[in-house]
């Protein structure tokens, strides 16, 4: 039973890894990935206060609900 049981493990762990390597590679989770770590940067700089935003670059909503900058 203890056999079993490693051997079916040891192959789900190897068709999970397969599994997680085919979605890793794909472009969509490359640009995803990348998308967040450029979030998590800016997000990071606003919080720390050491680049303030400046205003004349930051967008805004006007009454219609449209962006402008």
């Amino acid at each position: 039973m203890k056999y079993r049981d490693a051997i079916f493990a040891m192959v789900t762990l190897a068709l999970t890894s397969a599994a997680l390597a085919s979605v890793i590679y794909t472009d969509a989770y490359s640009h995803s990935a990348k998308a967040e770590v450029r979030g998590v940067r800016a997000l990071m700089l606003v919080a720390s206060g050491d680049n303030p935003c400046d205003p004349a670059n930051m967008l805004s909503s006007n009454d219609s609900g449209t962006v402008q900058q």
